[in-house]
């Protein structure tokens, strides 16, 4: 098998322009959908009369939901493969974010978000393992920090066009917050069956690699998996229960409340502190998501280059800790503008780094139920957030309590990385014979 570092490199350059741009599209349009409600509650909860609390509850169900299937979901997904079940995933979250527009009280809203969370889960951790399929492990912060990077770049693309889909209101006797649901769903119907028609299993399966690429890739990540099972070979109930498992799910807790809690309530805030109008309230959300998609990239190929995660995720989280208290008590527009786009950074920043580290001691089925945990309990931080950020705000008529919680979550998060047990044998993957 070719030692040539060019050659290798070439391979994982074509899976990466092959994969991760369809899947990149997936996780924009994924993570618009669940967090377009945020814009939408700009004219949605007056014009429906719901309070701060009956939006974070419904904003937040949407995890409880997503928290009961993430596990079924991606066994699922290991087993019968990740091209059908991602596409049924896609096609019917889209079904639903659509339905969104038919919401008329506190219960069909929470009803709808509950289902949107069960449509969806398993989508994020079953692309995580997909990766896995294809990329080796000295590669992976990048490679899922590119995927991950989606989340801003859904706040960048998607927070001037849901500003824009504001404006339409009354045409066509729709509001304009349904004509966001019904445009910004739609997307996902029509992407799952590309989906199906796209999607490769695994390497073994693409045509579109040359047989030697495909030789050398297939290797690489068999001696990865064996590596992996000679130091740490888990069964799934194992992986289930290991405490390092679940330190990573308690930090991902964490960082699930900085990501929701600045992604439901940054249009509110940001309509706060500047009085803007919902166009322009959308334009300016976009800056914060914009720092954070390019932080995420750089931090993660820092952590890639120096074969460090725990550092990386940590200092990260004390980033977005401070950028969050300043944001609680700068409330000048450029000020506060600011210290939300420090918090992103640092809330985005941590997510590759993160991410690669279940990923390097996991595989097989131990790894597809142990993701989905780490995933499924972490998300609960997004109903946290949502809902006692609500309750705080109809209880103080601010978001500064909200801010300054967020911020001591992610502080503690930033204390537990430290705590990760370190595996050195980890760091010798990129040392196995290519």
């Amino acid at each position: 098998m070719t030692s040539d570092k060019t050659f290798q490199q070439k391979v994982l350059n074509k899976v990466s322009r092959r994969l991760i741009p369809l899947l990149f599209v997936l996780y924009v349009i994924a993570y618009l959908d669940r967090v377009n409600v945020g814009f939408a509650a700009l004219q949605m909860n007056q014009d429906l009369g719901f309070s701060s609390t009956v939006y974070g509850f419904g904003s937040g169900i949407f995890f409880l939901g997503y928290f009961l299937f993430e596990i079924p979901s991606n066994l699922i997904l290991e087993r019968i493969g990740a091209r059908v079940w991602i596409a049924r995933i896609v096609i019917t979250w889209g079904v639903i974010a659509v339905g969104m527009m038919f919401v008329k009280s506190p219960l069909s809203f929470y009803l709808l978000r509950f289902f949107l969370g069960i449509a969806e889960a398993g989508f994020f951790p079953g692309i995580i393992l997909y990766l896995t399929y294809w990329f080796p492990t000295i590669q992976r912060a990048k490679t899922i920090a590119s995927f991950m990077a989606a989340t801003a770049i859904a706040g960048v693309v998607g927070a001037p066009l849901s500003g824009l889909l504001l404006t339409l209101h009354g045409i066509a006797g729709l509001t304009g917050w349904q004509w966001l649901f019904l445009v910004e769903g739609l997307p996902a119907i029509v992407m799952g069956f590309v989906v199906l028609s796209y999607l490769c299993e695994r390497p073994e399966q693409a045509q579109w690699l040359e047989v030697e690429e495909r030789f050398w890739l297939q290797e690489r990540l068999r001696l990865e998996d064996e590596h992996k099972t000679s130091h740490n070979n888990y069964t799934l109930l194992q992986a289930l229960v290991n405490p390092k498992v679940w330190l990573l799910s308690l930090i991902y807790f964490t960082l699930v409340i900085g990501l929701y809690g600045i992604s439901f309530w940054l249009p509110q805030i940001i309509k706060s502190f500047s009085g803007l109008s919902d166009l322009w309230v959308g334009f300016t959300s976009a800056i914060p998501y914009l720092v954070g998609a390019l932080g995420m990239v750089f931090i993660s190929s820092h952590s890639d280059q120096t074969r460090e995660r725990r550092a990386h995720v940590a200092i990260c989280a004390f980033i977005g800790a401070f950028g969050l208290v300043l944001s609680a008590y700068f409330h000048q527009p450029v000020t506060a503008l600011a210290s939300l786009s420090l918090a992103a950074l640092g809330i985005w920043g941590a997510l590759g780094p993160f991410w690669a580290l279940p990923t390097a001691f996991l595989s097989g089925t131990a790894a597809a139920g142990s993701l989905a945990l780490i995933n499924s309990v972490g998300n609960l931080g997004g109903f946290v957030a949502p809902y006692v950020i609500g309750l705080v705000k109809d209880a103080t008529n601010s978001f500064t309590g909200g801010l300054l919680l967020m911020a001591a979550t992610l502080l503690v998060g930033g204390i537990l990385t430290l705590l990760v047990p370190h595996d050195s044998s980890l760091e010798r993957l990129d040392t196995l014979r290519s």
